[in-house]
C-alpha cells in the first residue's frame, strides 16, 4: 500500500473512491437469467442486495411496505418525523417548497420535536402488521433510550447508524453504551456502522454484528468533509472491511458477519463496484429519493442535515425519473444508471461471467 509523506511529521497513504476504479471482464460471459442476486443476513432473505437507508426522504412506512413488496429490505429511521408527528405531511410539503437554505431551518425546527416512544412502537406494529421483515434504526446516542421499545415492539433486524460508529460509544452525559455486552443481550441481528477502517470493523465484528455498515451513508446529502474533516474514500474502505470479514471468519471459526456499503452509491455502476470491492449489499439513498413515489417528492436529505447545532447536510434536489418499482426493477426509461439498479447489477455480473454476489467479489478490479 501506497504511503505519502505529508510534510515532516506525517504520512499519507494511498485510497481510491468508486469513480477511481472500474470493473473488468476477464472470463466466459453467463446469460443474465443464471445470476442469482438473493441476499441472506440472519434468517432474513431478500430477492437482491439492495437496501434503502433509514433516511425520511426515502422511507416512509408506506415506502418501507413497497421497497419489501419489490424484494428488498428498507429500514426505517426511528428517530425521524416519523417517530415525531403523527402525521408528518405538512413537513414534508414545507420541504417540497422551499430552497436549499430555508430547508435547513424547517428540518432542524421539525426535528426539535420530542421522539415520542408510543409512535415508535406504532410503526413498528404498522410494519409487522405488514408482514414484512422490519427493520428500524437509531443512532448510538439513541440506541439505549429507545432499544427496548423497538424490540418489545416486534422489530427483526435492528440498525445502529451514525457518521461513525464504534464499538463503544463513550459519553459522560449518561450510559456508555458498550455494543458488546449490548449486542448479546438482543435477541435479534444487529447491523451496525458506519466504519471507515479494518480495526474498526473487525471491534464492531467481535462485539457481535450480524452486518457492518461501511461509509458515513447520505453521499448526496452531507457535507461532513466540509464541517467536521471526515471523509471516506469507499472503493478502498468496503475492501478493507472485507478484509476485516475474512479474517474473522477465521478467527471465529465460521461466523460471517455481512459487509453493506453504505453512501456514495449514486448510480447502478457505483453499487456495482462495491460489491466487487466485497460488499454483501449496499444500502442506498439518492437513487431512491428520484423516485416519484419517494416521500420527499425528490427532495433528499439525511439525519446530519437536522443537526440543531452543526448541521452537516443539506437537502439535496433531485429530479424524479420513475415508479420506486421501476427504479429497482426497471424496465428502465434512462440510459444513466439511475433505474432498474437491480438489472444493472445482474447484468454487470453476467457479463463477467459469474453467477452471484460472493463469485463476483473474485472480479478483477482497475484503477481509471
Amino acid at each position: 500500500m501506497s504511503e505519502f509523506d505529508i510534510g515532516r511529521s506525517k504520512r499519507a497513504r494511498e485510497a481510491f473512491s468508486f469513480d477511481d476504479i472500474s470493473v473488468v471482464p476477464s472470463r466466459r460471459t453467463r446469460d443474465g437469467a443464471d445470476v442469482n442476486l438473493n441476499w441472506q443476513i440472519d434468517a432474513y432473505s431478500f430477492a437482491h442486495p439492495i437496501v434503502a437507508a433509514p433516511m425520511d426522504s426515502i422511507a416512509s412506512p408506506e415506502s418501507v411496505i413497497a421497497v419489501s413488496g419489490l424484494g428488498g429490505l428498507a429500514v426505517l429511521d426511528l428517530e425521524g418525523l416519523w417517530t415525531r408527528y403523527e402525521d408528518p405531511s405538512k413537513i414534508y410539503a414545507q420541504i417540497a417548497k422551499a430552497d436549499s437554505f430555508e430547508a435547513t431551518s424547517i428540518l432542524q425546527k421539525a426535528y426539535s420535536q420530542a421522539i415520542k416512544p408510543e409512535l415508535v412502537a406504532a410503526r413498528v406494529s404498522q410494519l409487522r402488521s405488514a408482514g414484512v421483515v422490519v427493520a428500524g434504526a437509531l443512532s448510538p446516542e439513541r440506541t439505549l433510550q429507545f432499544h427496548k421499545t423497538i424490540v418489545d415492539a416486534g422489530v427483526d433486524i435492528f440498525v445502529i447508524r451514525g457518521t461513525t460508529v464504534s464499538a463503544e460509544h463513550v459519553s459522560s452525559r449518561g450510559e456508555t453504551l458498550n455494543l458488546k455486552e449490548f449486542i448479546y443481550e438482543l435477541d435479534v441481528p444487529v447491523i451496525a456502522g458506519g466504519v471507515a477502517t479494518y480495526k474498526a470493523a473487525l471491534h464492531l465484528m467481535r462485539a457481535g454484528a450480524a452486518g457492518v455498515l461501511v461509509g458515513f451513508g447520505g453521499g448526496a446529502t452531507h457535507t461532513t468533509a466540509d464541517v467536521l474533516g471526515l471523509r471516506v474514500p469507499m472503493a478502498t474502505a468496503v475492501s478493507e472491511v472485507a478484509a476485516a470479514r475474512r479474517e474473522y471468519l477465521d478467527e471465529s471459526g465460521g461466523r460471517y458477519v455481512h459487509v453493506i456499503a453504505d453512501g456514495a452509491m449514486g448510480r447502478s455502476g457505483d453499487m456495482v463496484k462495491a460489491l466487487a470491492c466485497g460488499a454483501d449489499a449496499v444500502m442506498v439513498g439518492s437513487p431512491l429519493a428520484r423516485a416519484t413515489d419517494a416521500p420527499g417528492r425528490g427532495r433528499h436529505w439525511g439525519r446530519e442535515a437536522c443537526h440543531g447545532d452543526l448541521p452537516r447536510g443539506s437537502v439535496a434536489n433531485f429530479e424524479q425519473v420513475g415508479s420506486m418499482a421501476e427504479i429497482i426493477n426497471g424496465p428502465s426509461r434512462t440510459a444513466d444508471g439511475t433505474m432498474n439498479l437491480v438489472g444493472a447489477i445482474r447484468k454487470s455480473i453476467s457479463i463477467c461471467g459469474y453467477t452471484d454476489v460472493k463469485e463476483f467479489q473474485r472480479v478483477e478490479i482497475i484503477t481509471n
